[in-house]
């Protein structure tokens, strides 16, 4: 399809953000029908995507923050499996993100630098912040935050706001940014549909049906709870009018969402995932779910019944990842490219946004800024973007919508004031709206 040039006008009213309403909840995505539809819909969208050339000067690197291996009793996967699956996702760079565990440090040289091809960075999850020094910090990790804060953002340390949802009231100043997004905030949220993967957990009918969501729909089923990440946005959208801040995708990946059911006795299963104890597992009767004794018939107490398995580390790195446009890669590069915000989230398993771009242009129609920068407002200035696939555009000014556009693969926008401009890509899947780029803004001063 040729490129479209929209030019927009400004919305009609401007109440805040206001994103496009879902037509399904969660548990109605859950359903074969529902991912059957969504995935007929992705391979349409894949098959229209363009392949687009970089920004001068840089590449559109794939980036993952906020990844766990080997780091706690929580997590289920290992640091070789995690760079297996980062080749096989087309990884370009993974941020690691250690539980605090002393007297260890993370930051001990086994995991940093290139691996097969992938650049890994060693940082840490505490105090809620991912954390990204550039040296060991570990007599800091347990001093007054200020003190922790100023040691780990030394000179191209970075240090980004994490579980927004938990601290809405946290202080920005001196933070690197924040996440926009988390996946694991999706999961926890949503009580409905964890119960609704428990009950096709323990029917025999319905546990057919699931395992055969993961063998045809996986990345359908991972996504089936992402929504707009509406509290993350909002404090960020509130910060930014203070600091630049940049915004990244957390994929909070353990591989840990490998469920099982376990047998105790004819009448009794123990439900829980890969990394529970038997103890802290739920225990489920065949009073309530009958189809239990279909399930423990013929098999003895301790044998594994059913194992699902969710979330692979190479489908989480599909399911949203923090492109960074940077002019090559190794750590000082992206490490500069992320402070200064020349980066943008995206779900990919819809389809890959690699070649994305916003930017800004003057009068005369030369780009003066991309997304980060802060640039001088001037007469005739305008946003420029330009996706992969046509899709819904919403562009905001300090948090609040003030222009959209439909089915357009590249837009502009004219500049009348001052403000801190950022821009959402939606894509329409069976019928229903989804987020799939959130890109930094640009400051106009």
């Amino acid at each position: 399809m040729a490129a479209q040039l929209g030019f927009v006008q400004p919305a009609r009213t401007a109440e805040g953000n206001q994103p496009p309403a879902r037509k399904y909840s969660n548990v109605e995505r859950l359903a074969l029908s529902r991912l059957k539809a969504v995935h007929d819909d992705v391979q349409k969208l894949r098959a229209q995507r363009k392949s687009l050339d970089p920004l001068p000067g840089l590449n559109d690197y794939r980036c993952i923050l906020h990844a766990h291996a080997e780091d706690s009793s929580h997590t289920g996967g290992t640091l070789p499996e995690m760079l297996a699956d980062a080749k096989k996702a087309g990884i370009h760079a993974i941020l690691l993100t250690d539980h605090f565990r002393p007297p260890r440090d993370f930051i001990d040289g086994r995991w940093r630098g290139f691996k097969d091809g992938v650049l890994f960075i060693p940082g840490s999850e505490i105090r809620g912040c991912l954390l990204y020094p550039e040296k060991s910090v570990l007599d800091k990790m347990e001093r007054p935050f200020p003190d922790l804060l100023k040691a780990v953002t030394a000179s191209d340390g970075m240090m980004f706001l994490s579980h927004v949802e938990e601290r809405t009231d946290h202080p920005m100043d001196g933070l690197t940014g924040l996440e926009i997004y988390n996946r694991h905030w999706d999961a926890k949220k949503d009580m409905d549909s964890l119960v609704a993967l428990a009950m096709k957990l323990t029917d025999p009918k319905q546990l057919v049906e699931l395992e055969e969501s993961v063998r045809l729909y996986p990345d359908e089923l991972l996504a089936f709870q992402c929504d707009y990440p509406q509290v993350y946005v909002d404090k960020w959208d509130e910060g930014t009018k203070k600091f630049r801040l940049t915004g990244i995708a957390a994929n909070d990946c353990h591989h840990n969402q490998v469920f099982v059911v376990k047998m105790v006795d004819e009448e009794t299963v123990l439900l829980g995932t890969v990394v529970d104890k038997d103890e802290g597992m739920r225990k489920v009767k065949a009073a309530s779910r009958p189809g239990i004794r279909e399930m423990t018939k013929g098999r003895k107490p301790g044998d594994i019944l059913a194992r699902v398995d969710l979330d692979p580390y190479h489908r989480s790195f599909w399911n949203s990842a923090t492109h960074v446009l940077a002019p090559k890669l190794d750590e000082p590069t992206l490490r500069a490219a992320l402070k200064a915000g020349h980066a943008y989230v995206a779900h990919d398993w819809m389809c890959e946004a690699t070649g994305f771009r916003f930017e800004a242009l003057n009068a005369a129609g030369q780009p003066i800024g991309m997304m980060g920068d802060e640039v001088k407002r001037s007469d005739g200035m305008k946003l420029r973007a330009q996706f992969p696939i046509p899709c819904h555009t919403r562009l905001l000014r300090n948090g609040v919508q003030i222009a959209e556009t439909s089915s357009k693969d590249r837009v502009e926008f004219s500049v009348k004031e001052p403000g801190v401009y950022r821009l959402e890509g939606w894509l329409t899947v069976d019928e229903e709206p989804r987020p799939w780029i959130i890109a930094n803004p640009i400051y106009i001063r």
